[in-house]
């Protein structure tokens, strides 16, 4: 991965994979896929979010893949993805769904966990059969399944039209985002993370999303614009962990609670007190041990059974 699509040294920066391969989407899409730790361990899939890549689960992988077999990849069009004309919540669907086929053994289990548009991922896919296959349990860090617009705090001004139309048009913009700079730095933290977050954050999301094509970050924003993936939270049966920052700006709170209202099987939400939308790297070790803790409670537990029901 190139250091311009993220920091090259420190807890943030990309491990090497220990293999790399591509799944192919139902359309033809191309996704890069990476893998890390032991082949035979309990696995673990992450889906990042809009305009992000694998590089923003860089703390969770070097953690778990001391024990986990960590599967990561680029949504199309970010990363190592290539772009697709396709954009659609149907599309992250068969998304994970190929590369759950392309890296779990048939009835293997994994605990998926998404961030922001990777949690809507989860949703869109909620219904489909792969995910019935093989999701073991799954940890949603904050995302929401629809009106991320209309409740987006982006904007410093009262719910309601005005600002529903400025936050469209910001976080709609098709304006390039340019090098890193520390207005940049400054822009990107007040949007997207707390005001605690401690530089090397901020510079290690900025270097990801700055990445992100403006063409695929403006084409994805349009999509997240008119989401409604409320029916697919309804279908998402798994046990789910929820986990939001109190002053996340982009999927604000109210989203999380939403989801923990509709989902059939919530294990309950995790409010972080003055962490913003960030949540993996603003706060690594406790999502870490969040998947780490469904892994031990899902899949581990299941793989001990069919041991014992194969004996």
């Amino acid at each position: 991965m190139s250091r311009l699509m993220s920091v090259a040294s420190g807890p943030y920066a990309p491990p090497v994979p220990a293999r790399e391969l591509t799944a192919v989407s139902a359309d033809g899409a191309r996704l890069h896929i990476e893998v890390h730790g032991p082949e035979h361990a309990p696995p673990v899939v992450l889906a990042h979010g809009w305009a992000c890549s694998t590089a923003f689960w860089a703390a969770q992988i070097r953690e778990l893949a001391a024990d986990h077999r960590v599967i990561a990849y680029d949504q199309r069009g970010h990363g190592r993805s290539p772009a697709s004309p396709a954009c659609s919540p149907d599309a992250l669907a068969d998304d994970l769904e190929a590369v759950l086929k392309a890296t779990l053994a048939p009835g293997e289990q994994a605990v998926i966990a998404g961030h922001s548009m990777g949690g809507m991922t989860v949703m869109a896919a909620a219904g489909r059969p792969a995910l019935r296959e093989h999701a073991a349990a799954v940890l949603l860090c904050s995302t929401g399944a629809s009106r991320l617009v209309s409740e987006s705090t982006v904007i410093p001004l009262r719910a309601g039209r005005p600002r529903t139309w400025l936050t469209r048009r910001v976080l709609g913009s098709r304006a390039p985002l340019g090098p890193v700079t520390p207005i940049a730095r400054a822009i990107l933290k007040y949007a997207t993370m707390g005001p605690g977050s401690a530089p090397h954050m901020v510079e290690a999301c900025a270097r990801i999303v700055h990445a992100c094509p403006r063409k695929v970050r403006y084409a994805w924003s349009q999509v997240l614009d008119l989401l409604d993936l409320d029916h697919g939270v309804r279908q998402l049966s798994v046990p789910t962990a929820v986990v939001v920052g109190t002053a996340d700006r982009m999927t604000p709170p109210v989203h999380a609670r939403a989801l923990a209202a509709a989902l059939p099987d919530c294990l309950g939400v995790t409010e972080l007190a003055g962490l913003g939308h960030m949540t993996p790297v603003e706060a690594p070790e406790l999502v870490t041990g969040r998947i780490r803790e469904l892994a031990m409670t899902y899949t581990r537990a299941r793989t001990h059974t069919q041991v014992k029901e194969g004996a």
